[in-house]
């Protein structure tokens, strides 16, 4: 099932900031209803031709949970570039998270 995992364990609140317009912080908070020991991965794809890439640098919270990436060397196009935020847990399934977003527009 495309849902599939507990209701509420999908990152909530993710957004993403444009700076000097090379590097991009996406952040988001834990799923309301998230095991404590839910770990977060983000992926993104600047456009449909383009290979999925995974975070290099996670930016941590003080549970050592993935609460945020910094990309480098981002560059901008026209295509919608789609975002996915997938998480694990020995508790429970994790719902995932996607967005297609203008990067033009952050």
């Amino acid at each position: 099932p495309v849902f599939a995992g507990m209701n509420g364990s999908a990152i909530e609140n993710f957004s993403c900031v444009i700076y000097n317009i090379f590097l991009m912080n996406c952040t988001w908070q834990a799923g309301r209803h998230a095991p404590a020991d839910t770990q977060y991965f983000l992926y993104w794809q600047k456009s449909r031709d383009e290979e999925e890439m995974e975070c290099e640098s996670y930016i941590k919270d003080e549970n050592c949970r993935n609460m945020g990436c910094i990309f480098q060397n981002v560059s901008i196009g026209t295509e919608k570039a789609y975002f996915l935020v997938n998480g694990s847990s020995k508790d429970s399934p994790i719902q995932f998270y996607d967005e297609y977003t203008d990067l033009y527009k952050i």
